[in-house]
């Protein structure tokens, strides 16, 4: 069963990105679009980019937390902040743009994690408690954005079924994924037994580590929301409560689509959630998002994946070049054994 989901995920993020892309050919079927891109790219002020720039740093350094908060739970203090934000950087660099189940971003923490003496296990729970990180700030900052404004979800009419665009439907939604992150917030504070569903286990950590995940993941989502946010022309700019209760659905939906870098499916998505802002000035800010949340960090985190794998090789060859001295009675041990099995 396991084998037939590594090969059925895929498959349907693919088909995700192609429908996603002819839809978004159907939307602008007609329309100067490239032209139009580069004056409205032209005619974003400096300081606003400078802001994205910004908010892009921002959302990364909340990456690296994610980390450094489940090395914490571990009570793992021996790696440095450098090292820690350079595997995040990478890992999530690759993961957002090539796709969880394709290239899972586990492999690269396990292989980097492995050299500062994690065992499997640990990394497993390093893992998990990251994606669970992310999980609680979608709770936490969407529940209080349709809490405090219900009439947010209305923006998907037409997307999902009326009676959840309703703002009563909306605000219980809201209450009730507040109340999911207070119970896990309960848990941690009283030291609760592991909650279990079949299989899915959540161990409740820290109250001090509790708090930390909220404030990271809150500050991710607001981050990655502030790049659309500054990259929108500041006319008919609808403000950046509507940009993040947006951003925190589109972008979940879009990692959850399993399309590769959410292609298609968070361009439509958003476009569609704003329709009093013109389809292309939405497309233009959402290419900057690309471009400075994606593409740019993709580029970067191949370079650090090339120079750590580089590095490892030198470090093999140089090992067999010159065995230490544990290595070299090893060896000697080795062949004596061979030599009394050929002899018997």
């Amino acid at each position: 069963m396991k084998r037939f989901f590594e090969f059925v995920w895929p498959v349907i993020g693919l088909a995700a990105v192609i429908l996603s892309i002819f839809l978004l050919y159907q939307q602008f079927r007609g329309e100067a679009v490239g032209p139009h891109i580069w004056a409205q790219l032209r005619a974003i002020p400096p300081h606003r980019y400078m802001f994205a720039i910004l908010a892009t740093l921002a959302a990364y350094a909340a990456l690296a937390w994610y980390d450094r908060i489940a090395l914490t739970h571990l009570g793992i203090k021996h790696i440095s902040w450098t090292f820690v934000a350079l595997c995040s950087f990478t890992t999530y660099a690759l993961a957002h743009n090539i796709g969880a189940s394709v290239f899972s971003g586990a492999m690269v923490r396990y292989r980097a994690y492995r050299t500062k003496g994690l065992t499997p296990a640990e990394i497993t729970i390093l893992v998990g408690l990251c994606s669970l990180t992310f999980g609680l700030g979608v709770l936490l900052v969407g529940g209080f954005v349709l809490v405090i404004e219900p009439t947010q979800l209305h923006r998907s009419a037409g997307l999902l079924p009326s009676f959840l665009t309703h703002p009563t439907t909306a605000r219980t939604v809201g209450f009730i994924s507040l109340g999911l992150v207070l119970a896990y917030a309960i848990g941690s504070i009283f030291k609760l037994p592991p909650f279990r569903v079949g299989s899915f286990r959540i161990e409740y950590p820290r109250p001090g580590i509790a708090v930390q995940q909220f404030l990271a993941a809150s500050t991710e989502l607001i981050g990655g929301a502030g790049i659309i946010y500054f990259a929108l022309p500041q006319n008919g700019n609808p403000g950046f409560f509507p940009v993040l209760a947006v951003f925190v659905a589109s972008f979940s939906v879009a990692l959850a689509s399993n399309a590769p870098g959410g292609l298609g499916v968070f361009e439509l998505l958003f476009i569609k959630a704003m329709p009093a802002v013109a389809p292309l000035n939405v497309l233009t800010a959402l290419l900057v998002f690309r471009l400075f949340y994606l593409l740019l960090p993709l580029a970067f985190a191949l370079v650090v994946v090339v120079l750590f794998e580089r590095r490892k090789f030198a470090e093999a060859l140089s090992q067999n070049a010159h065995p230490t001295p544990g290595q070299t009675e090893k060896n000697l041990d080795k062949s004596k054994d061979q030599e009394r099995a050929s002899a018997s």
